[in-house]
């Protein structure tokens, strides 16, 4: 018989003697630490070598950009830190930039993690930590002061461990059905000024429609066809194989796609043509790996966008085990579907001459953190979010309870990752700096702009 909430507290309160929540604090590189641009350049082998130098441009710019694309250099990290042994289905890329808003099926707008690219069972304070770091990082480049920055992550942890309490006290289906709102960000904001910008990001989101605002931007009619527009080197079409082999591959690809599908979204999709596939460059962590937009059509004006992204092996996994299933697209979805409450309609995964994908619609509803324009109080705010959607996130497929009860209702944890995440900030910067250095002596090459 499963135990019951009482039982997993207390045995997540024994936990503390295994692992005391102190000894989450702070960071010492071990001795036998790998070279970090070893690593990233490890990170890149089999990415299109001609997006390889944007991806190292793109990380040069501040340690903020390069946090975001070195996740596999904080993976190795991060095995190295305290665990409990707990282990939830994690988002292993866990910063600030990968949770906002987007439209559910139902078209409301809920507020949660974005993107799983990394995501495998895994220890649960991996997430947590590489949080808390996000916002030390993003404070520090927005020019906030040590203890700002401190007070900032140690709000994300906080909201985390509150707010999971709750979740371990409902009921499993409770858990299950429970999403973040609109509504339910607004309530927290305590000023009419923070309502008023976050109903006008809502407005500006829901008004957007892929007919009037995305196919404009991104693809045209050409001789009666239409056509992603080519933007290179971000967007662009390209294949070293003939047009007739290629199209052949598309389609191979897509029909394995559309069989991931349900029944009904398979009814769905198929009142869609598919028109056209461009190669697009996207992010930081991803670039240089196979991603691409795809144009379907219903009618002459009725077009819809879907995001193609490659899915390689998790950084997770040389540290957590690897996947149980051979399709890291399925990887992805699978993780997605736990962890987010609502996940896009026309999520699926496929594969292609032994590359494996999963596919989403593009821009649905999007709304993005402004974290570069960000003052404290406002990075504060959305600190208390990211936490709060992190903790529904692991309660939904974990044993909320048992880390509710390692974590209890003191602030001893939140004090102790908060130091980590101040620590591991100047890790990243000396990181940061040693991809500069091998930038200038010509070890790797990075293209700007």
């Amino acid at each position: 018989m499963k135990k019951n909430a009482a039982d997993s507290f207390a045995v997540g309160k024994a936990l503390r003697d295994k692992c005391p929540r102190e000894a989450h604090g702070g960071w010492q590189a071990p001795a036998e630490r790998r070279d970090p641009v070893e690593l990233l350049i490890e990170s890149s082998v089999d990415r299109l070598p001609q997006l390889v130098p944007i991806r190292y441009g793109r990380m040069m710019l501040s340690p903020f950009t390069f946090f975001r694309g070195a996740a596999s250099i904080m993976a190795a990290d991060l095995a190295c830190t305290p665990a409990t042994g707990i282990h939830v289905q994690s988002c292993g890329d866990c910063h600030l930039m990968n949770f906002g808003g987007f439209a559910t099926p139902e078209r409301r707008i809920a507020f949660d993690i974005n993107d799983f690219d990394e995501t495998l069972p895994a220890p649960w304070e991996w997430d947590l930590k590489r949080l808390a770091a996000s916002f030390v990082i993003a404070g520090q480049d927005n020019g906030f002061s040590k203890a700002e920055t401190r007070d900032v992550a140690t709000r994300a942890v906080q909201h985390y461990r509150e707010h999971l309490r709750r979740y371990a006290e409902m009921g499993v289906l409770d858990r299950w059905y429970a999403r973040i709102d609109t509504d339910d960000l607004m309530s927290t904001l305590p000023t009419k000024k923070g309502r008023d910008i976050l109903r006008a990001q809502i407005e500006k989101a829901a008004s957007r429609s892929v007919r009037d605002d995305d196919f404009p931007k991104l693809a045209a009619v050409e001789n009666g066809k239409a056509r992603i527009k080519d933007n290179p080197p971000l967007i662009f079409h390209q294949t070293t194989l003939k047009q007739h082999d290629y199209l052949r591959f598309v389609k191979a690809a897509f029909r394995r796609y559309r069989a991931t599908l349900t029944e009904e979204r398979k009814a769905l999709l198929d009142q869609f043509e598919l028109h056209d596939i461009a190669a697009k460059v996207v992010g930081i962590g991803s670039v240089g790996t196979a991603c691409g937009i795809l144009l379907l059509m219903a009618g002459e004006k009725d077009p819809m966008f879907l995001q193609v992204k490659e899915a390689r092996a998790s950084v997770l996994e040389p540290y957590a085990g690897k996947s149980r299933v051979a399709n890291h697209g399925e990887r992805v979805v699978a993780g997605q579907r736990l962890m987010q409450a609502a996940s896009d309609l026309f999520l699926g995964w496929t594969e292609d001459r032994g590359r494996h994908f999963y596919i989403r619609q593009l821009r649905d509803m999007k709304i993005k953190p402004l974290v570069e324009v960000a003052d404290v109080p406002r990075l504060q705010q959305y600190a208390q979010w990211c936490g709060w959607a992190l903790a529904r996130a692991h309660a939904k497929a974990g044993n909320a309870a048992l880390i509710s009860g390692y974590l209890g209702k003191s602030g001893r944890f939140d004090d102790a990752v908060a130091d980590f995440a101040l620590a591991y900030a100047d890790q990243n910067a000396r990181d940061h700096q040693a991809l500069r250095r091998a930038i200038a002596a010509g070890r790797i090459e990075a293209i700007q702009g």
